[in-house]
């Protein structure tokens, strides 16, 4: 009888009662069986486990296809938007094969560029997480018969973090509106998601067309600033990667949590193979120095985008500085390039610095108009730094005199030394003291 007290579990009312939840079990073992189904050269994440946990997270909540009516009213405003910022920017065109994607579309067409912002951070956890706790205890003769043993570590670690990161992207997804929301470009394609627009625009009162025509300008023109600026997207990624490269994992917490881990418990297995504190690095001064200069390309990116827009809104969209407004508080709460940058690396983009960049661009406009403001993004060392970030009328006025004067300076001084004129020059310089 199962209303006794007591009996609620009783084995001869339901003989699999004693190992938990069917469904749960059910879960964990298939995550034991992408783990194991991984190809020894599929690189420190599970890519396959990871997009099946983001997929499973956005169907959980519905995820429509996209109809061919959504799809043709994007692919229209990302067409006329574009058309729109050849007034506001010097850059061309990035917009060649507009479309519009469904969150699972969003999924499945950008894990190649997560792939390349999440591996080196992937790969020095399990790395380290391997490596430590493979040779965790063991002398120095069983150490060198751990290779098996250090083989499934890394499975393991692979699939703490391929868990992680799945649910981080699937997260993700249920908040972006295009391919771009995290600051860089996650396909070569401009895409808007309907699902994502949809999202964005409740409990406004803009009419539907202005937001998606908005939001479309903000896309289009990350596309140009990222096709037409190539080694932008290298410049950032490089960042990411000298992050990883001092990434060290609190080893100690990883094993006292593993320690007391109940294998038959399904609920704990999984919170700990979602990674939780195990997985946050340690910082050190070279991590720190890479976040910095991690936020400040990040920062000026968004300020010119939020530059170029405005102008090219001007006059066309009534309700744009609303919009951007709204964008400004969407970032300010956490937004997914905030959350990205978060979860990856620590990083928390502060809304001050999104507003120091925007000013340096309108500076550097008002002073060099268009062409001389687009023009700082021909070579990486033309770019404002944290410091120009903090006062951007020196930067803007400043360091164009500067650069010039240095240069016929250093055209003068070898010819004064070497005797090929200059003569009145020296005579003046060593009567001076007299």
């Amino acid at each position: 009888m199962t209303d006794l007290p007591g009996r609620e579990n009783d084995p001869n009312e339901n003989p699999f009662a004693m190992f938990g939840d069917p469904e749960q079990i059910a879960a964990a073992m298939r995550q034991f069986a992408d783990m194991l189904s991984a190809p020894p050269s599929s690189g420190p994440v599970n890519w396959d486990m990871a997009k099946n946990i983001a997929r499973h997270v956005v169907a959980a909540e519905g995820d429509p296809s996209v109809m061919e009516g959504e799809r043709r009213q994007i692919v229209d405003a990302l067409n006329l938007a574009d058309l729109w910022l050849n007034e506001a920017t010097a850059l061309p065109s990035g917009v060649s094969n507009p479309q519009a994607w469904s969150r699972s579309e969003w999924i499945e067409k950008t894990v190649p560029v997560w792939r390349q912002l999440c591996d080196p951070i992937a790969a020095r956890m399990v790395e380290t997480m391997s490596g430590t706790l493979g040779a965790a205890g063991l002398p120095a003769e069983a150490q060198a018969m751990a290779g098996p043993l250090m083989g499934m570590m890394k499975q393991m670690g692979g699939m703490m973090v391929g868990q992680q990161i799945g649910q981080a992207i699937g997260s993700l997804a249920r908040e972006v509106i295009g391919s771009s929301d995290i600051g860089l470009p996650l396909s070569d394609n401009a895409a808007l998601l309907p699902g994502g627009i949809a999202a964005f625009s409740q409990g406004l009162e803009t009419p539907a067309e202005e937001i998606r025509l908005y939001l479309a300008l903000r896309e289009a023109a990350h596309h140009r600033l990222f096709q037409h600026v190539p080694w932008l997207r290298a410049h950032l990624l490089g960042a990411v990667e000298e992050y990883a490269r001092g990434i060290t994992v609190d080893v100690s917490a990883l094993e006292e949590q593993l320690r007391g881990l109940d294998i038959n418990n399904p609920e704990q297995l999984q919170q700990a193979l979602s990674g939780g504190n195990l997985l946050k690095p340690e910082e050190t001064d070279r991590q720190k120095a890479a976040l910095a200069r991690l936020e400040t390309m990040l920062a000026l990116v968004e300020g010119w985008v939020g530059t170029v827009v405005d102008g090219a809104a001007d006059g066309k969209l009534p309700s744009s500085a609303a919009l951007a407004e709204t964008v400004r508080r969407r970032r300010a709460t956490g937004g997914p390039a905030e959350q990205t940058f978060a979860t990856l690396v620590g990083l928390e983009l502060r809304p001050r610095r999104l507003r120091e960049a925007a000013a340096l661009w309108q500076a550097l406009e008002a002073d060099r108009g268009v062409d001389g403001r687009d023009a700082v993004w021909n070579h990486p060392d033309l770019m404002p730094t944290a410091d120009d970030l903090d006062n951007p009328e020196r930067f803007v006025r400043g360091e164009p005199e500067f650069d010039l004067s240095g240069l016929e300076a250093s055209l003068r001084e070898p010819r004064a030394e070497d005797g090929e004129g200059g003569e009145d020059d020296r005579g003046e310089g060593k009567g001076d003291p007299a």
